[in-house]
């Protein structure tokens, strides 16, 4: 299909940016062209087909839901899907994670959360509406939590690929993850110096997604939690990458034993079906929204929230994860992603190579030529997206161990071919 530049595409320079390929149908873990190719998906489109693509029991909850009511607005009415929902997350979210606030992409979920955090101080009384007071966020470097202007906002501000809006975004706090105790201490310090201008802190949780696959350990993750809990900082954990099982366990804040105070989920969430979100807040963080004056409500309502027909889709994915054995086809990728790739460390030019969960990554010393890695991976018959330094699989946790070695076959045999 020739370049479209009515179509404005991601992330692309749509003035040298080669036609995109044109996909007619995906089925299990493989991506149909319309010129008869299959490719093996190993990113589960940006992370999201955990059960695999056009699973019949999402599919058919679908198609009972669109016959049914497809949407309906979610201001002054609710509806069967979303209550079942709501429950079901805040039944299987660790801790007094209750309240759920539905939206319709990642980055909404952020700004969500964020808004939370913000009013959560003025509803105490600290600073006034004119947002004096407690404004702004601790952040982590080498973080990525979405491309809406709040979301960017927490961004890495330097190295992620919102650094040139600097000047435009709220200006929060950075900090390196606590990884070990001299950071810790340089972490509480400047937490003691703003504890009076922060709102809160996010992070996402044993693994920085966008910002290069970066991993950390329970340790870590628990070592900010506390310095959050101590001094008084609602915790925001962004979870839209790694919940659902991607890291090994269902959510990834259950490794390090803590319950955040709000929590943000998405991708994963319909099982890639549909656009859904979620913002989980915690008991006391809800209880300070409720009042007799209505200045102290969460004045926020996207159009499509809770919209029945992805919330069916979110009930049929959690009765997948209840009924089929996700959690050990994950460790199981992990095992298979570990061996596959090993061969990657004796090549010049990788820097690390690193597995966890459904997640594995080789790291390059530099940023190779992109295109022509996306060229190789096509050669290979497989889709695999890199991006800065680093190459990457996020496969479905139902791939089987056939595809999965094509892709690690293949991650080799470009790692092997590729010079930086």
């Amino acid at each position: 299909m020739p370049a479209n530049h009515t179509l404005w595409r991601p992330y692309t320079q749509m003035k040298t940016a080669a036609a995109p390929l044109e996909a007619v149908r995906t089925e299990g873990c493989t991506i149909e062209l319309a010129d008869g190719r299959q490719l093996v998906d190993g990113i589960a489109s940006w992370w999201t087909a955990c059960h695999g693509y056009n699973h019949p029991h999402i599919r058919a909850a679908c198609e009972s839901q669109l016959a049914r009511m497809p949407h309906v607005m979610f201001g002054g009415l609710t509806h069967e899907p979303a209550e079942r929902l709501a429950r079901r997350l805040a039944a299987l979210l660790p801790g007094d994670l209750d309240h759920v606030f539905f939206s319709d992409s990642g980055s909404v979920a952020v700004e969500v959360a964020m808004k939370m955090a913000l009013q959560f101080w003025r509803n105490r009384g600290a600073g006034n509406r004119r947002g004096e007071g407690r404004t702004r966020f601790l952040a982590f470097r080498e973080g990525y939590h979405g491309d809406t202007l709040g979301a960017m906002s927490v961004c890495d501000p330097d190295e992620g690929m919102h650094a040139r809006f600097g000047a435009a975004l709220p200006r929060q706090l950075f900090a390196e993850l606590p990884r070990d105790d001299a950071a810790a201490a340089r972490l509480e310090a400047l937490v003691a110096e703003n504890t009076g201008n922060l709102a809160g802190v996010i992070i996402e949780p044993l693994v920085q997604g966008a910002g290069g696959m970066r991993f950390h350990d329970a340790k870590t993750l628990a070592t900010l939690a506390d310095v959050a809990r101590r001094y008084d900082l609602p915790l925001i954990a962004d979870e839209i990458f790694t919940g659902f099982g991607r890291t090994g366990t269902m959510f990834a804040c259950e490794q390090a034993g803590i319950v955040p105070d709000i929590l943000c989920l998405s991708k994963a969430l319909t099982g890639g079906t549909m656009a859904l979100a979620a913002t989980v807040a915690r008991r006391h963080v809800f209880a300070t929204f409720l009042a007799d004056d209505s200045c102290f409500a969460l004045m926020h309502g996207p159009t499509f929230m809770a919209n029945p027909l992805a919330c069916a889709a979110a009930n049929a994915s959690l009765d997948l994860f209840e009924t089929e054995p996700r959690l050990a086809q994950v460790a199981a990728i992990s095992r298979l992603l570990e061996q596959g790739l090993a061969p990657c460390r004796d090549v010049p030019g990788v820097k690390d190579v690193r597995v966890m969960g459904a997640i594995g990554t080789v790291q390059f010393e530099a940023s190779p030529d992109l295109a022509d890695l996306k060229r190789a991976f096509l050669e290979r018959d497989v889709w695999v997206r890199p991006f800065g330094d680093i190459v990457y699989l996020t496969p479905a946790f139902t791939i089987t161990e056939t595809e999965l070695r094509q892709l690690t076959d293949a991650v080799v045999g470009v790692v092997r071919q590729t010079r930086v």
